[in-house]
């Protein structure tokens, strides 16, 4: 991982100077680093012994860091990984475009790597990524979408990429194409499991923790998992004070509705749908051959659920 933050580094080199100073906060601003982990770990897992995956690991974060940047833009977020959004720093405009930076230089780095393969991948990540984005931007402020729809964003805006991470840890040792699936469902639904939780964090977490405001998806009106199931299970009244709340975008009643959330088994229903994801992406592991890698791909699944940030 120090090998690919070296990567990160040179590549993020531009002659403009904003670009280089949104890129690099924004970059180093202390995220977890799983996707590019998940490349390096996919790739080790396979034995690989060259320097690729590094590039392909940086790729993929240069991609997540994109998405950050216009999401931010999006959701009007002020505050990421505990610090000030880009956005709020350096203005919208500017976060817009360095995020169109990122990816032509993720762009530029996959090309170099002249593996069809991987181009194919990450073209289709991103454009699905996409589109994930603007099924969320759909959904916001309606209380009447189903479980399968929440899912369904989930698997475009957060999986997609989680599961191209671990496709190119095997196309780079030029792996069999069972295996190549294997990590790319393990990814999927390591992914599913990590979006999940991270729904649940803005109801069970605290800002200085989690690294952004808790509320911050009922104020966008994001219906959840958590409130698509409190509505489900709460009473009339219960339901009613959701359902607004998610069609105004209304953060005002948080307290009322995180009791609402809680006392109708919500986190935990939630919980354990992210549980039944990780334990399908450790089972896609069978096909893995045994590792001190793969071993770590076991316990990224666990943390995965575990984690309270």
């Amino acid at each position: 991982m120090a090998k690919v933050d070296q990567v990160i580094r040179a590549r993020l080199h531009s002659e403009v100077a904003l670009v280089r100073q949104v890129s690099e906060y924004i970059i180093h601003s202390g995220g977890k680093r799983l996707r590019p982990a998940l490349v390096v770990l996919a790739a080790k897992a396979m034995g690989h012994e060259g320097v690729q995956h590094h590039e392909l690991a940086a790729v993929v974060e240069f991609i997540h860091t994109a998405t950050l940047l216009h999401d931010d833009v999006v959701d009007a977020s002020a505050l990421r990984r505990g610090r000030d959004t880009a956005n709020a720093l350096f203005g919208n405009s500017a976060s817009v475009l360095v995020g169109d930076f990122l990816y032509s230089r993720a762009f530029q780095m996959m090309v170099s790597l002249h593996n069809l393969r991987v181009m194919e991948v990450l073209s289709d990540a991103t454009n699905v990524i996409a589109e994930g984005e603007v099924l969320q931007l759909m959904n916001c402020n309606d209380p009447d979408i189903d479980e399968a729809a929440y899912l369904r964003v989930i698997r475009y805006k957060t999986a997609k990429l989680f599961e191209a991470a671990g496709r190119l840890g095997a196309i780079v040792q030029n792996a069999p194409r069972e295996q190549e699936d294997a990590l790319g469902d393990y990814g999927m639904h390591l992914g599913t499991a990590f979006q999940i939780i991270d729904d649940v964090l803005d109801y069970s977490g605290t800002s200085d923790v989690i690294g952004k405001n808790v509320g911050d998806d009922l104020a966008e009106g994001k219906p959840t998992l958590p409130l698509l199931f409190a509505m489900k299970h709460g009473t009339p009244e219960q339901t009613e004070i959701i359902r607004n709340a998610i069609k105004q975008g209304d953060a005002s009643q948080f307290d009322e509705i995180l009791a609402i959330v809680q006392s109708t088994g919500a986190l935990d229903h939630a919980r354990k749908q992210a549980e039944a994801e990780t334990r399908l992406a450790s089972s896609a592991l069978s096909k893995i051959p045994d590792s001190q890698y793969k071993a770590a791909l076991l316990e990224l699944s666990a943390f995965a659920v575990s984690r309270d940030f």
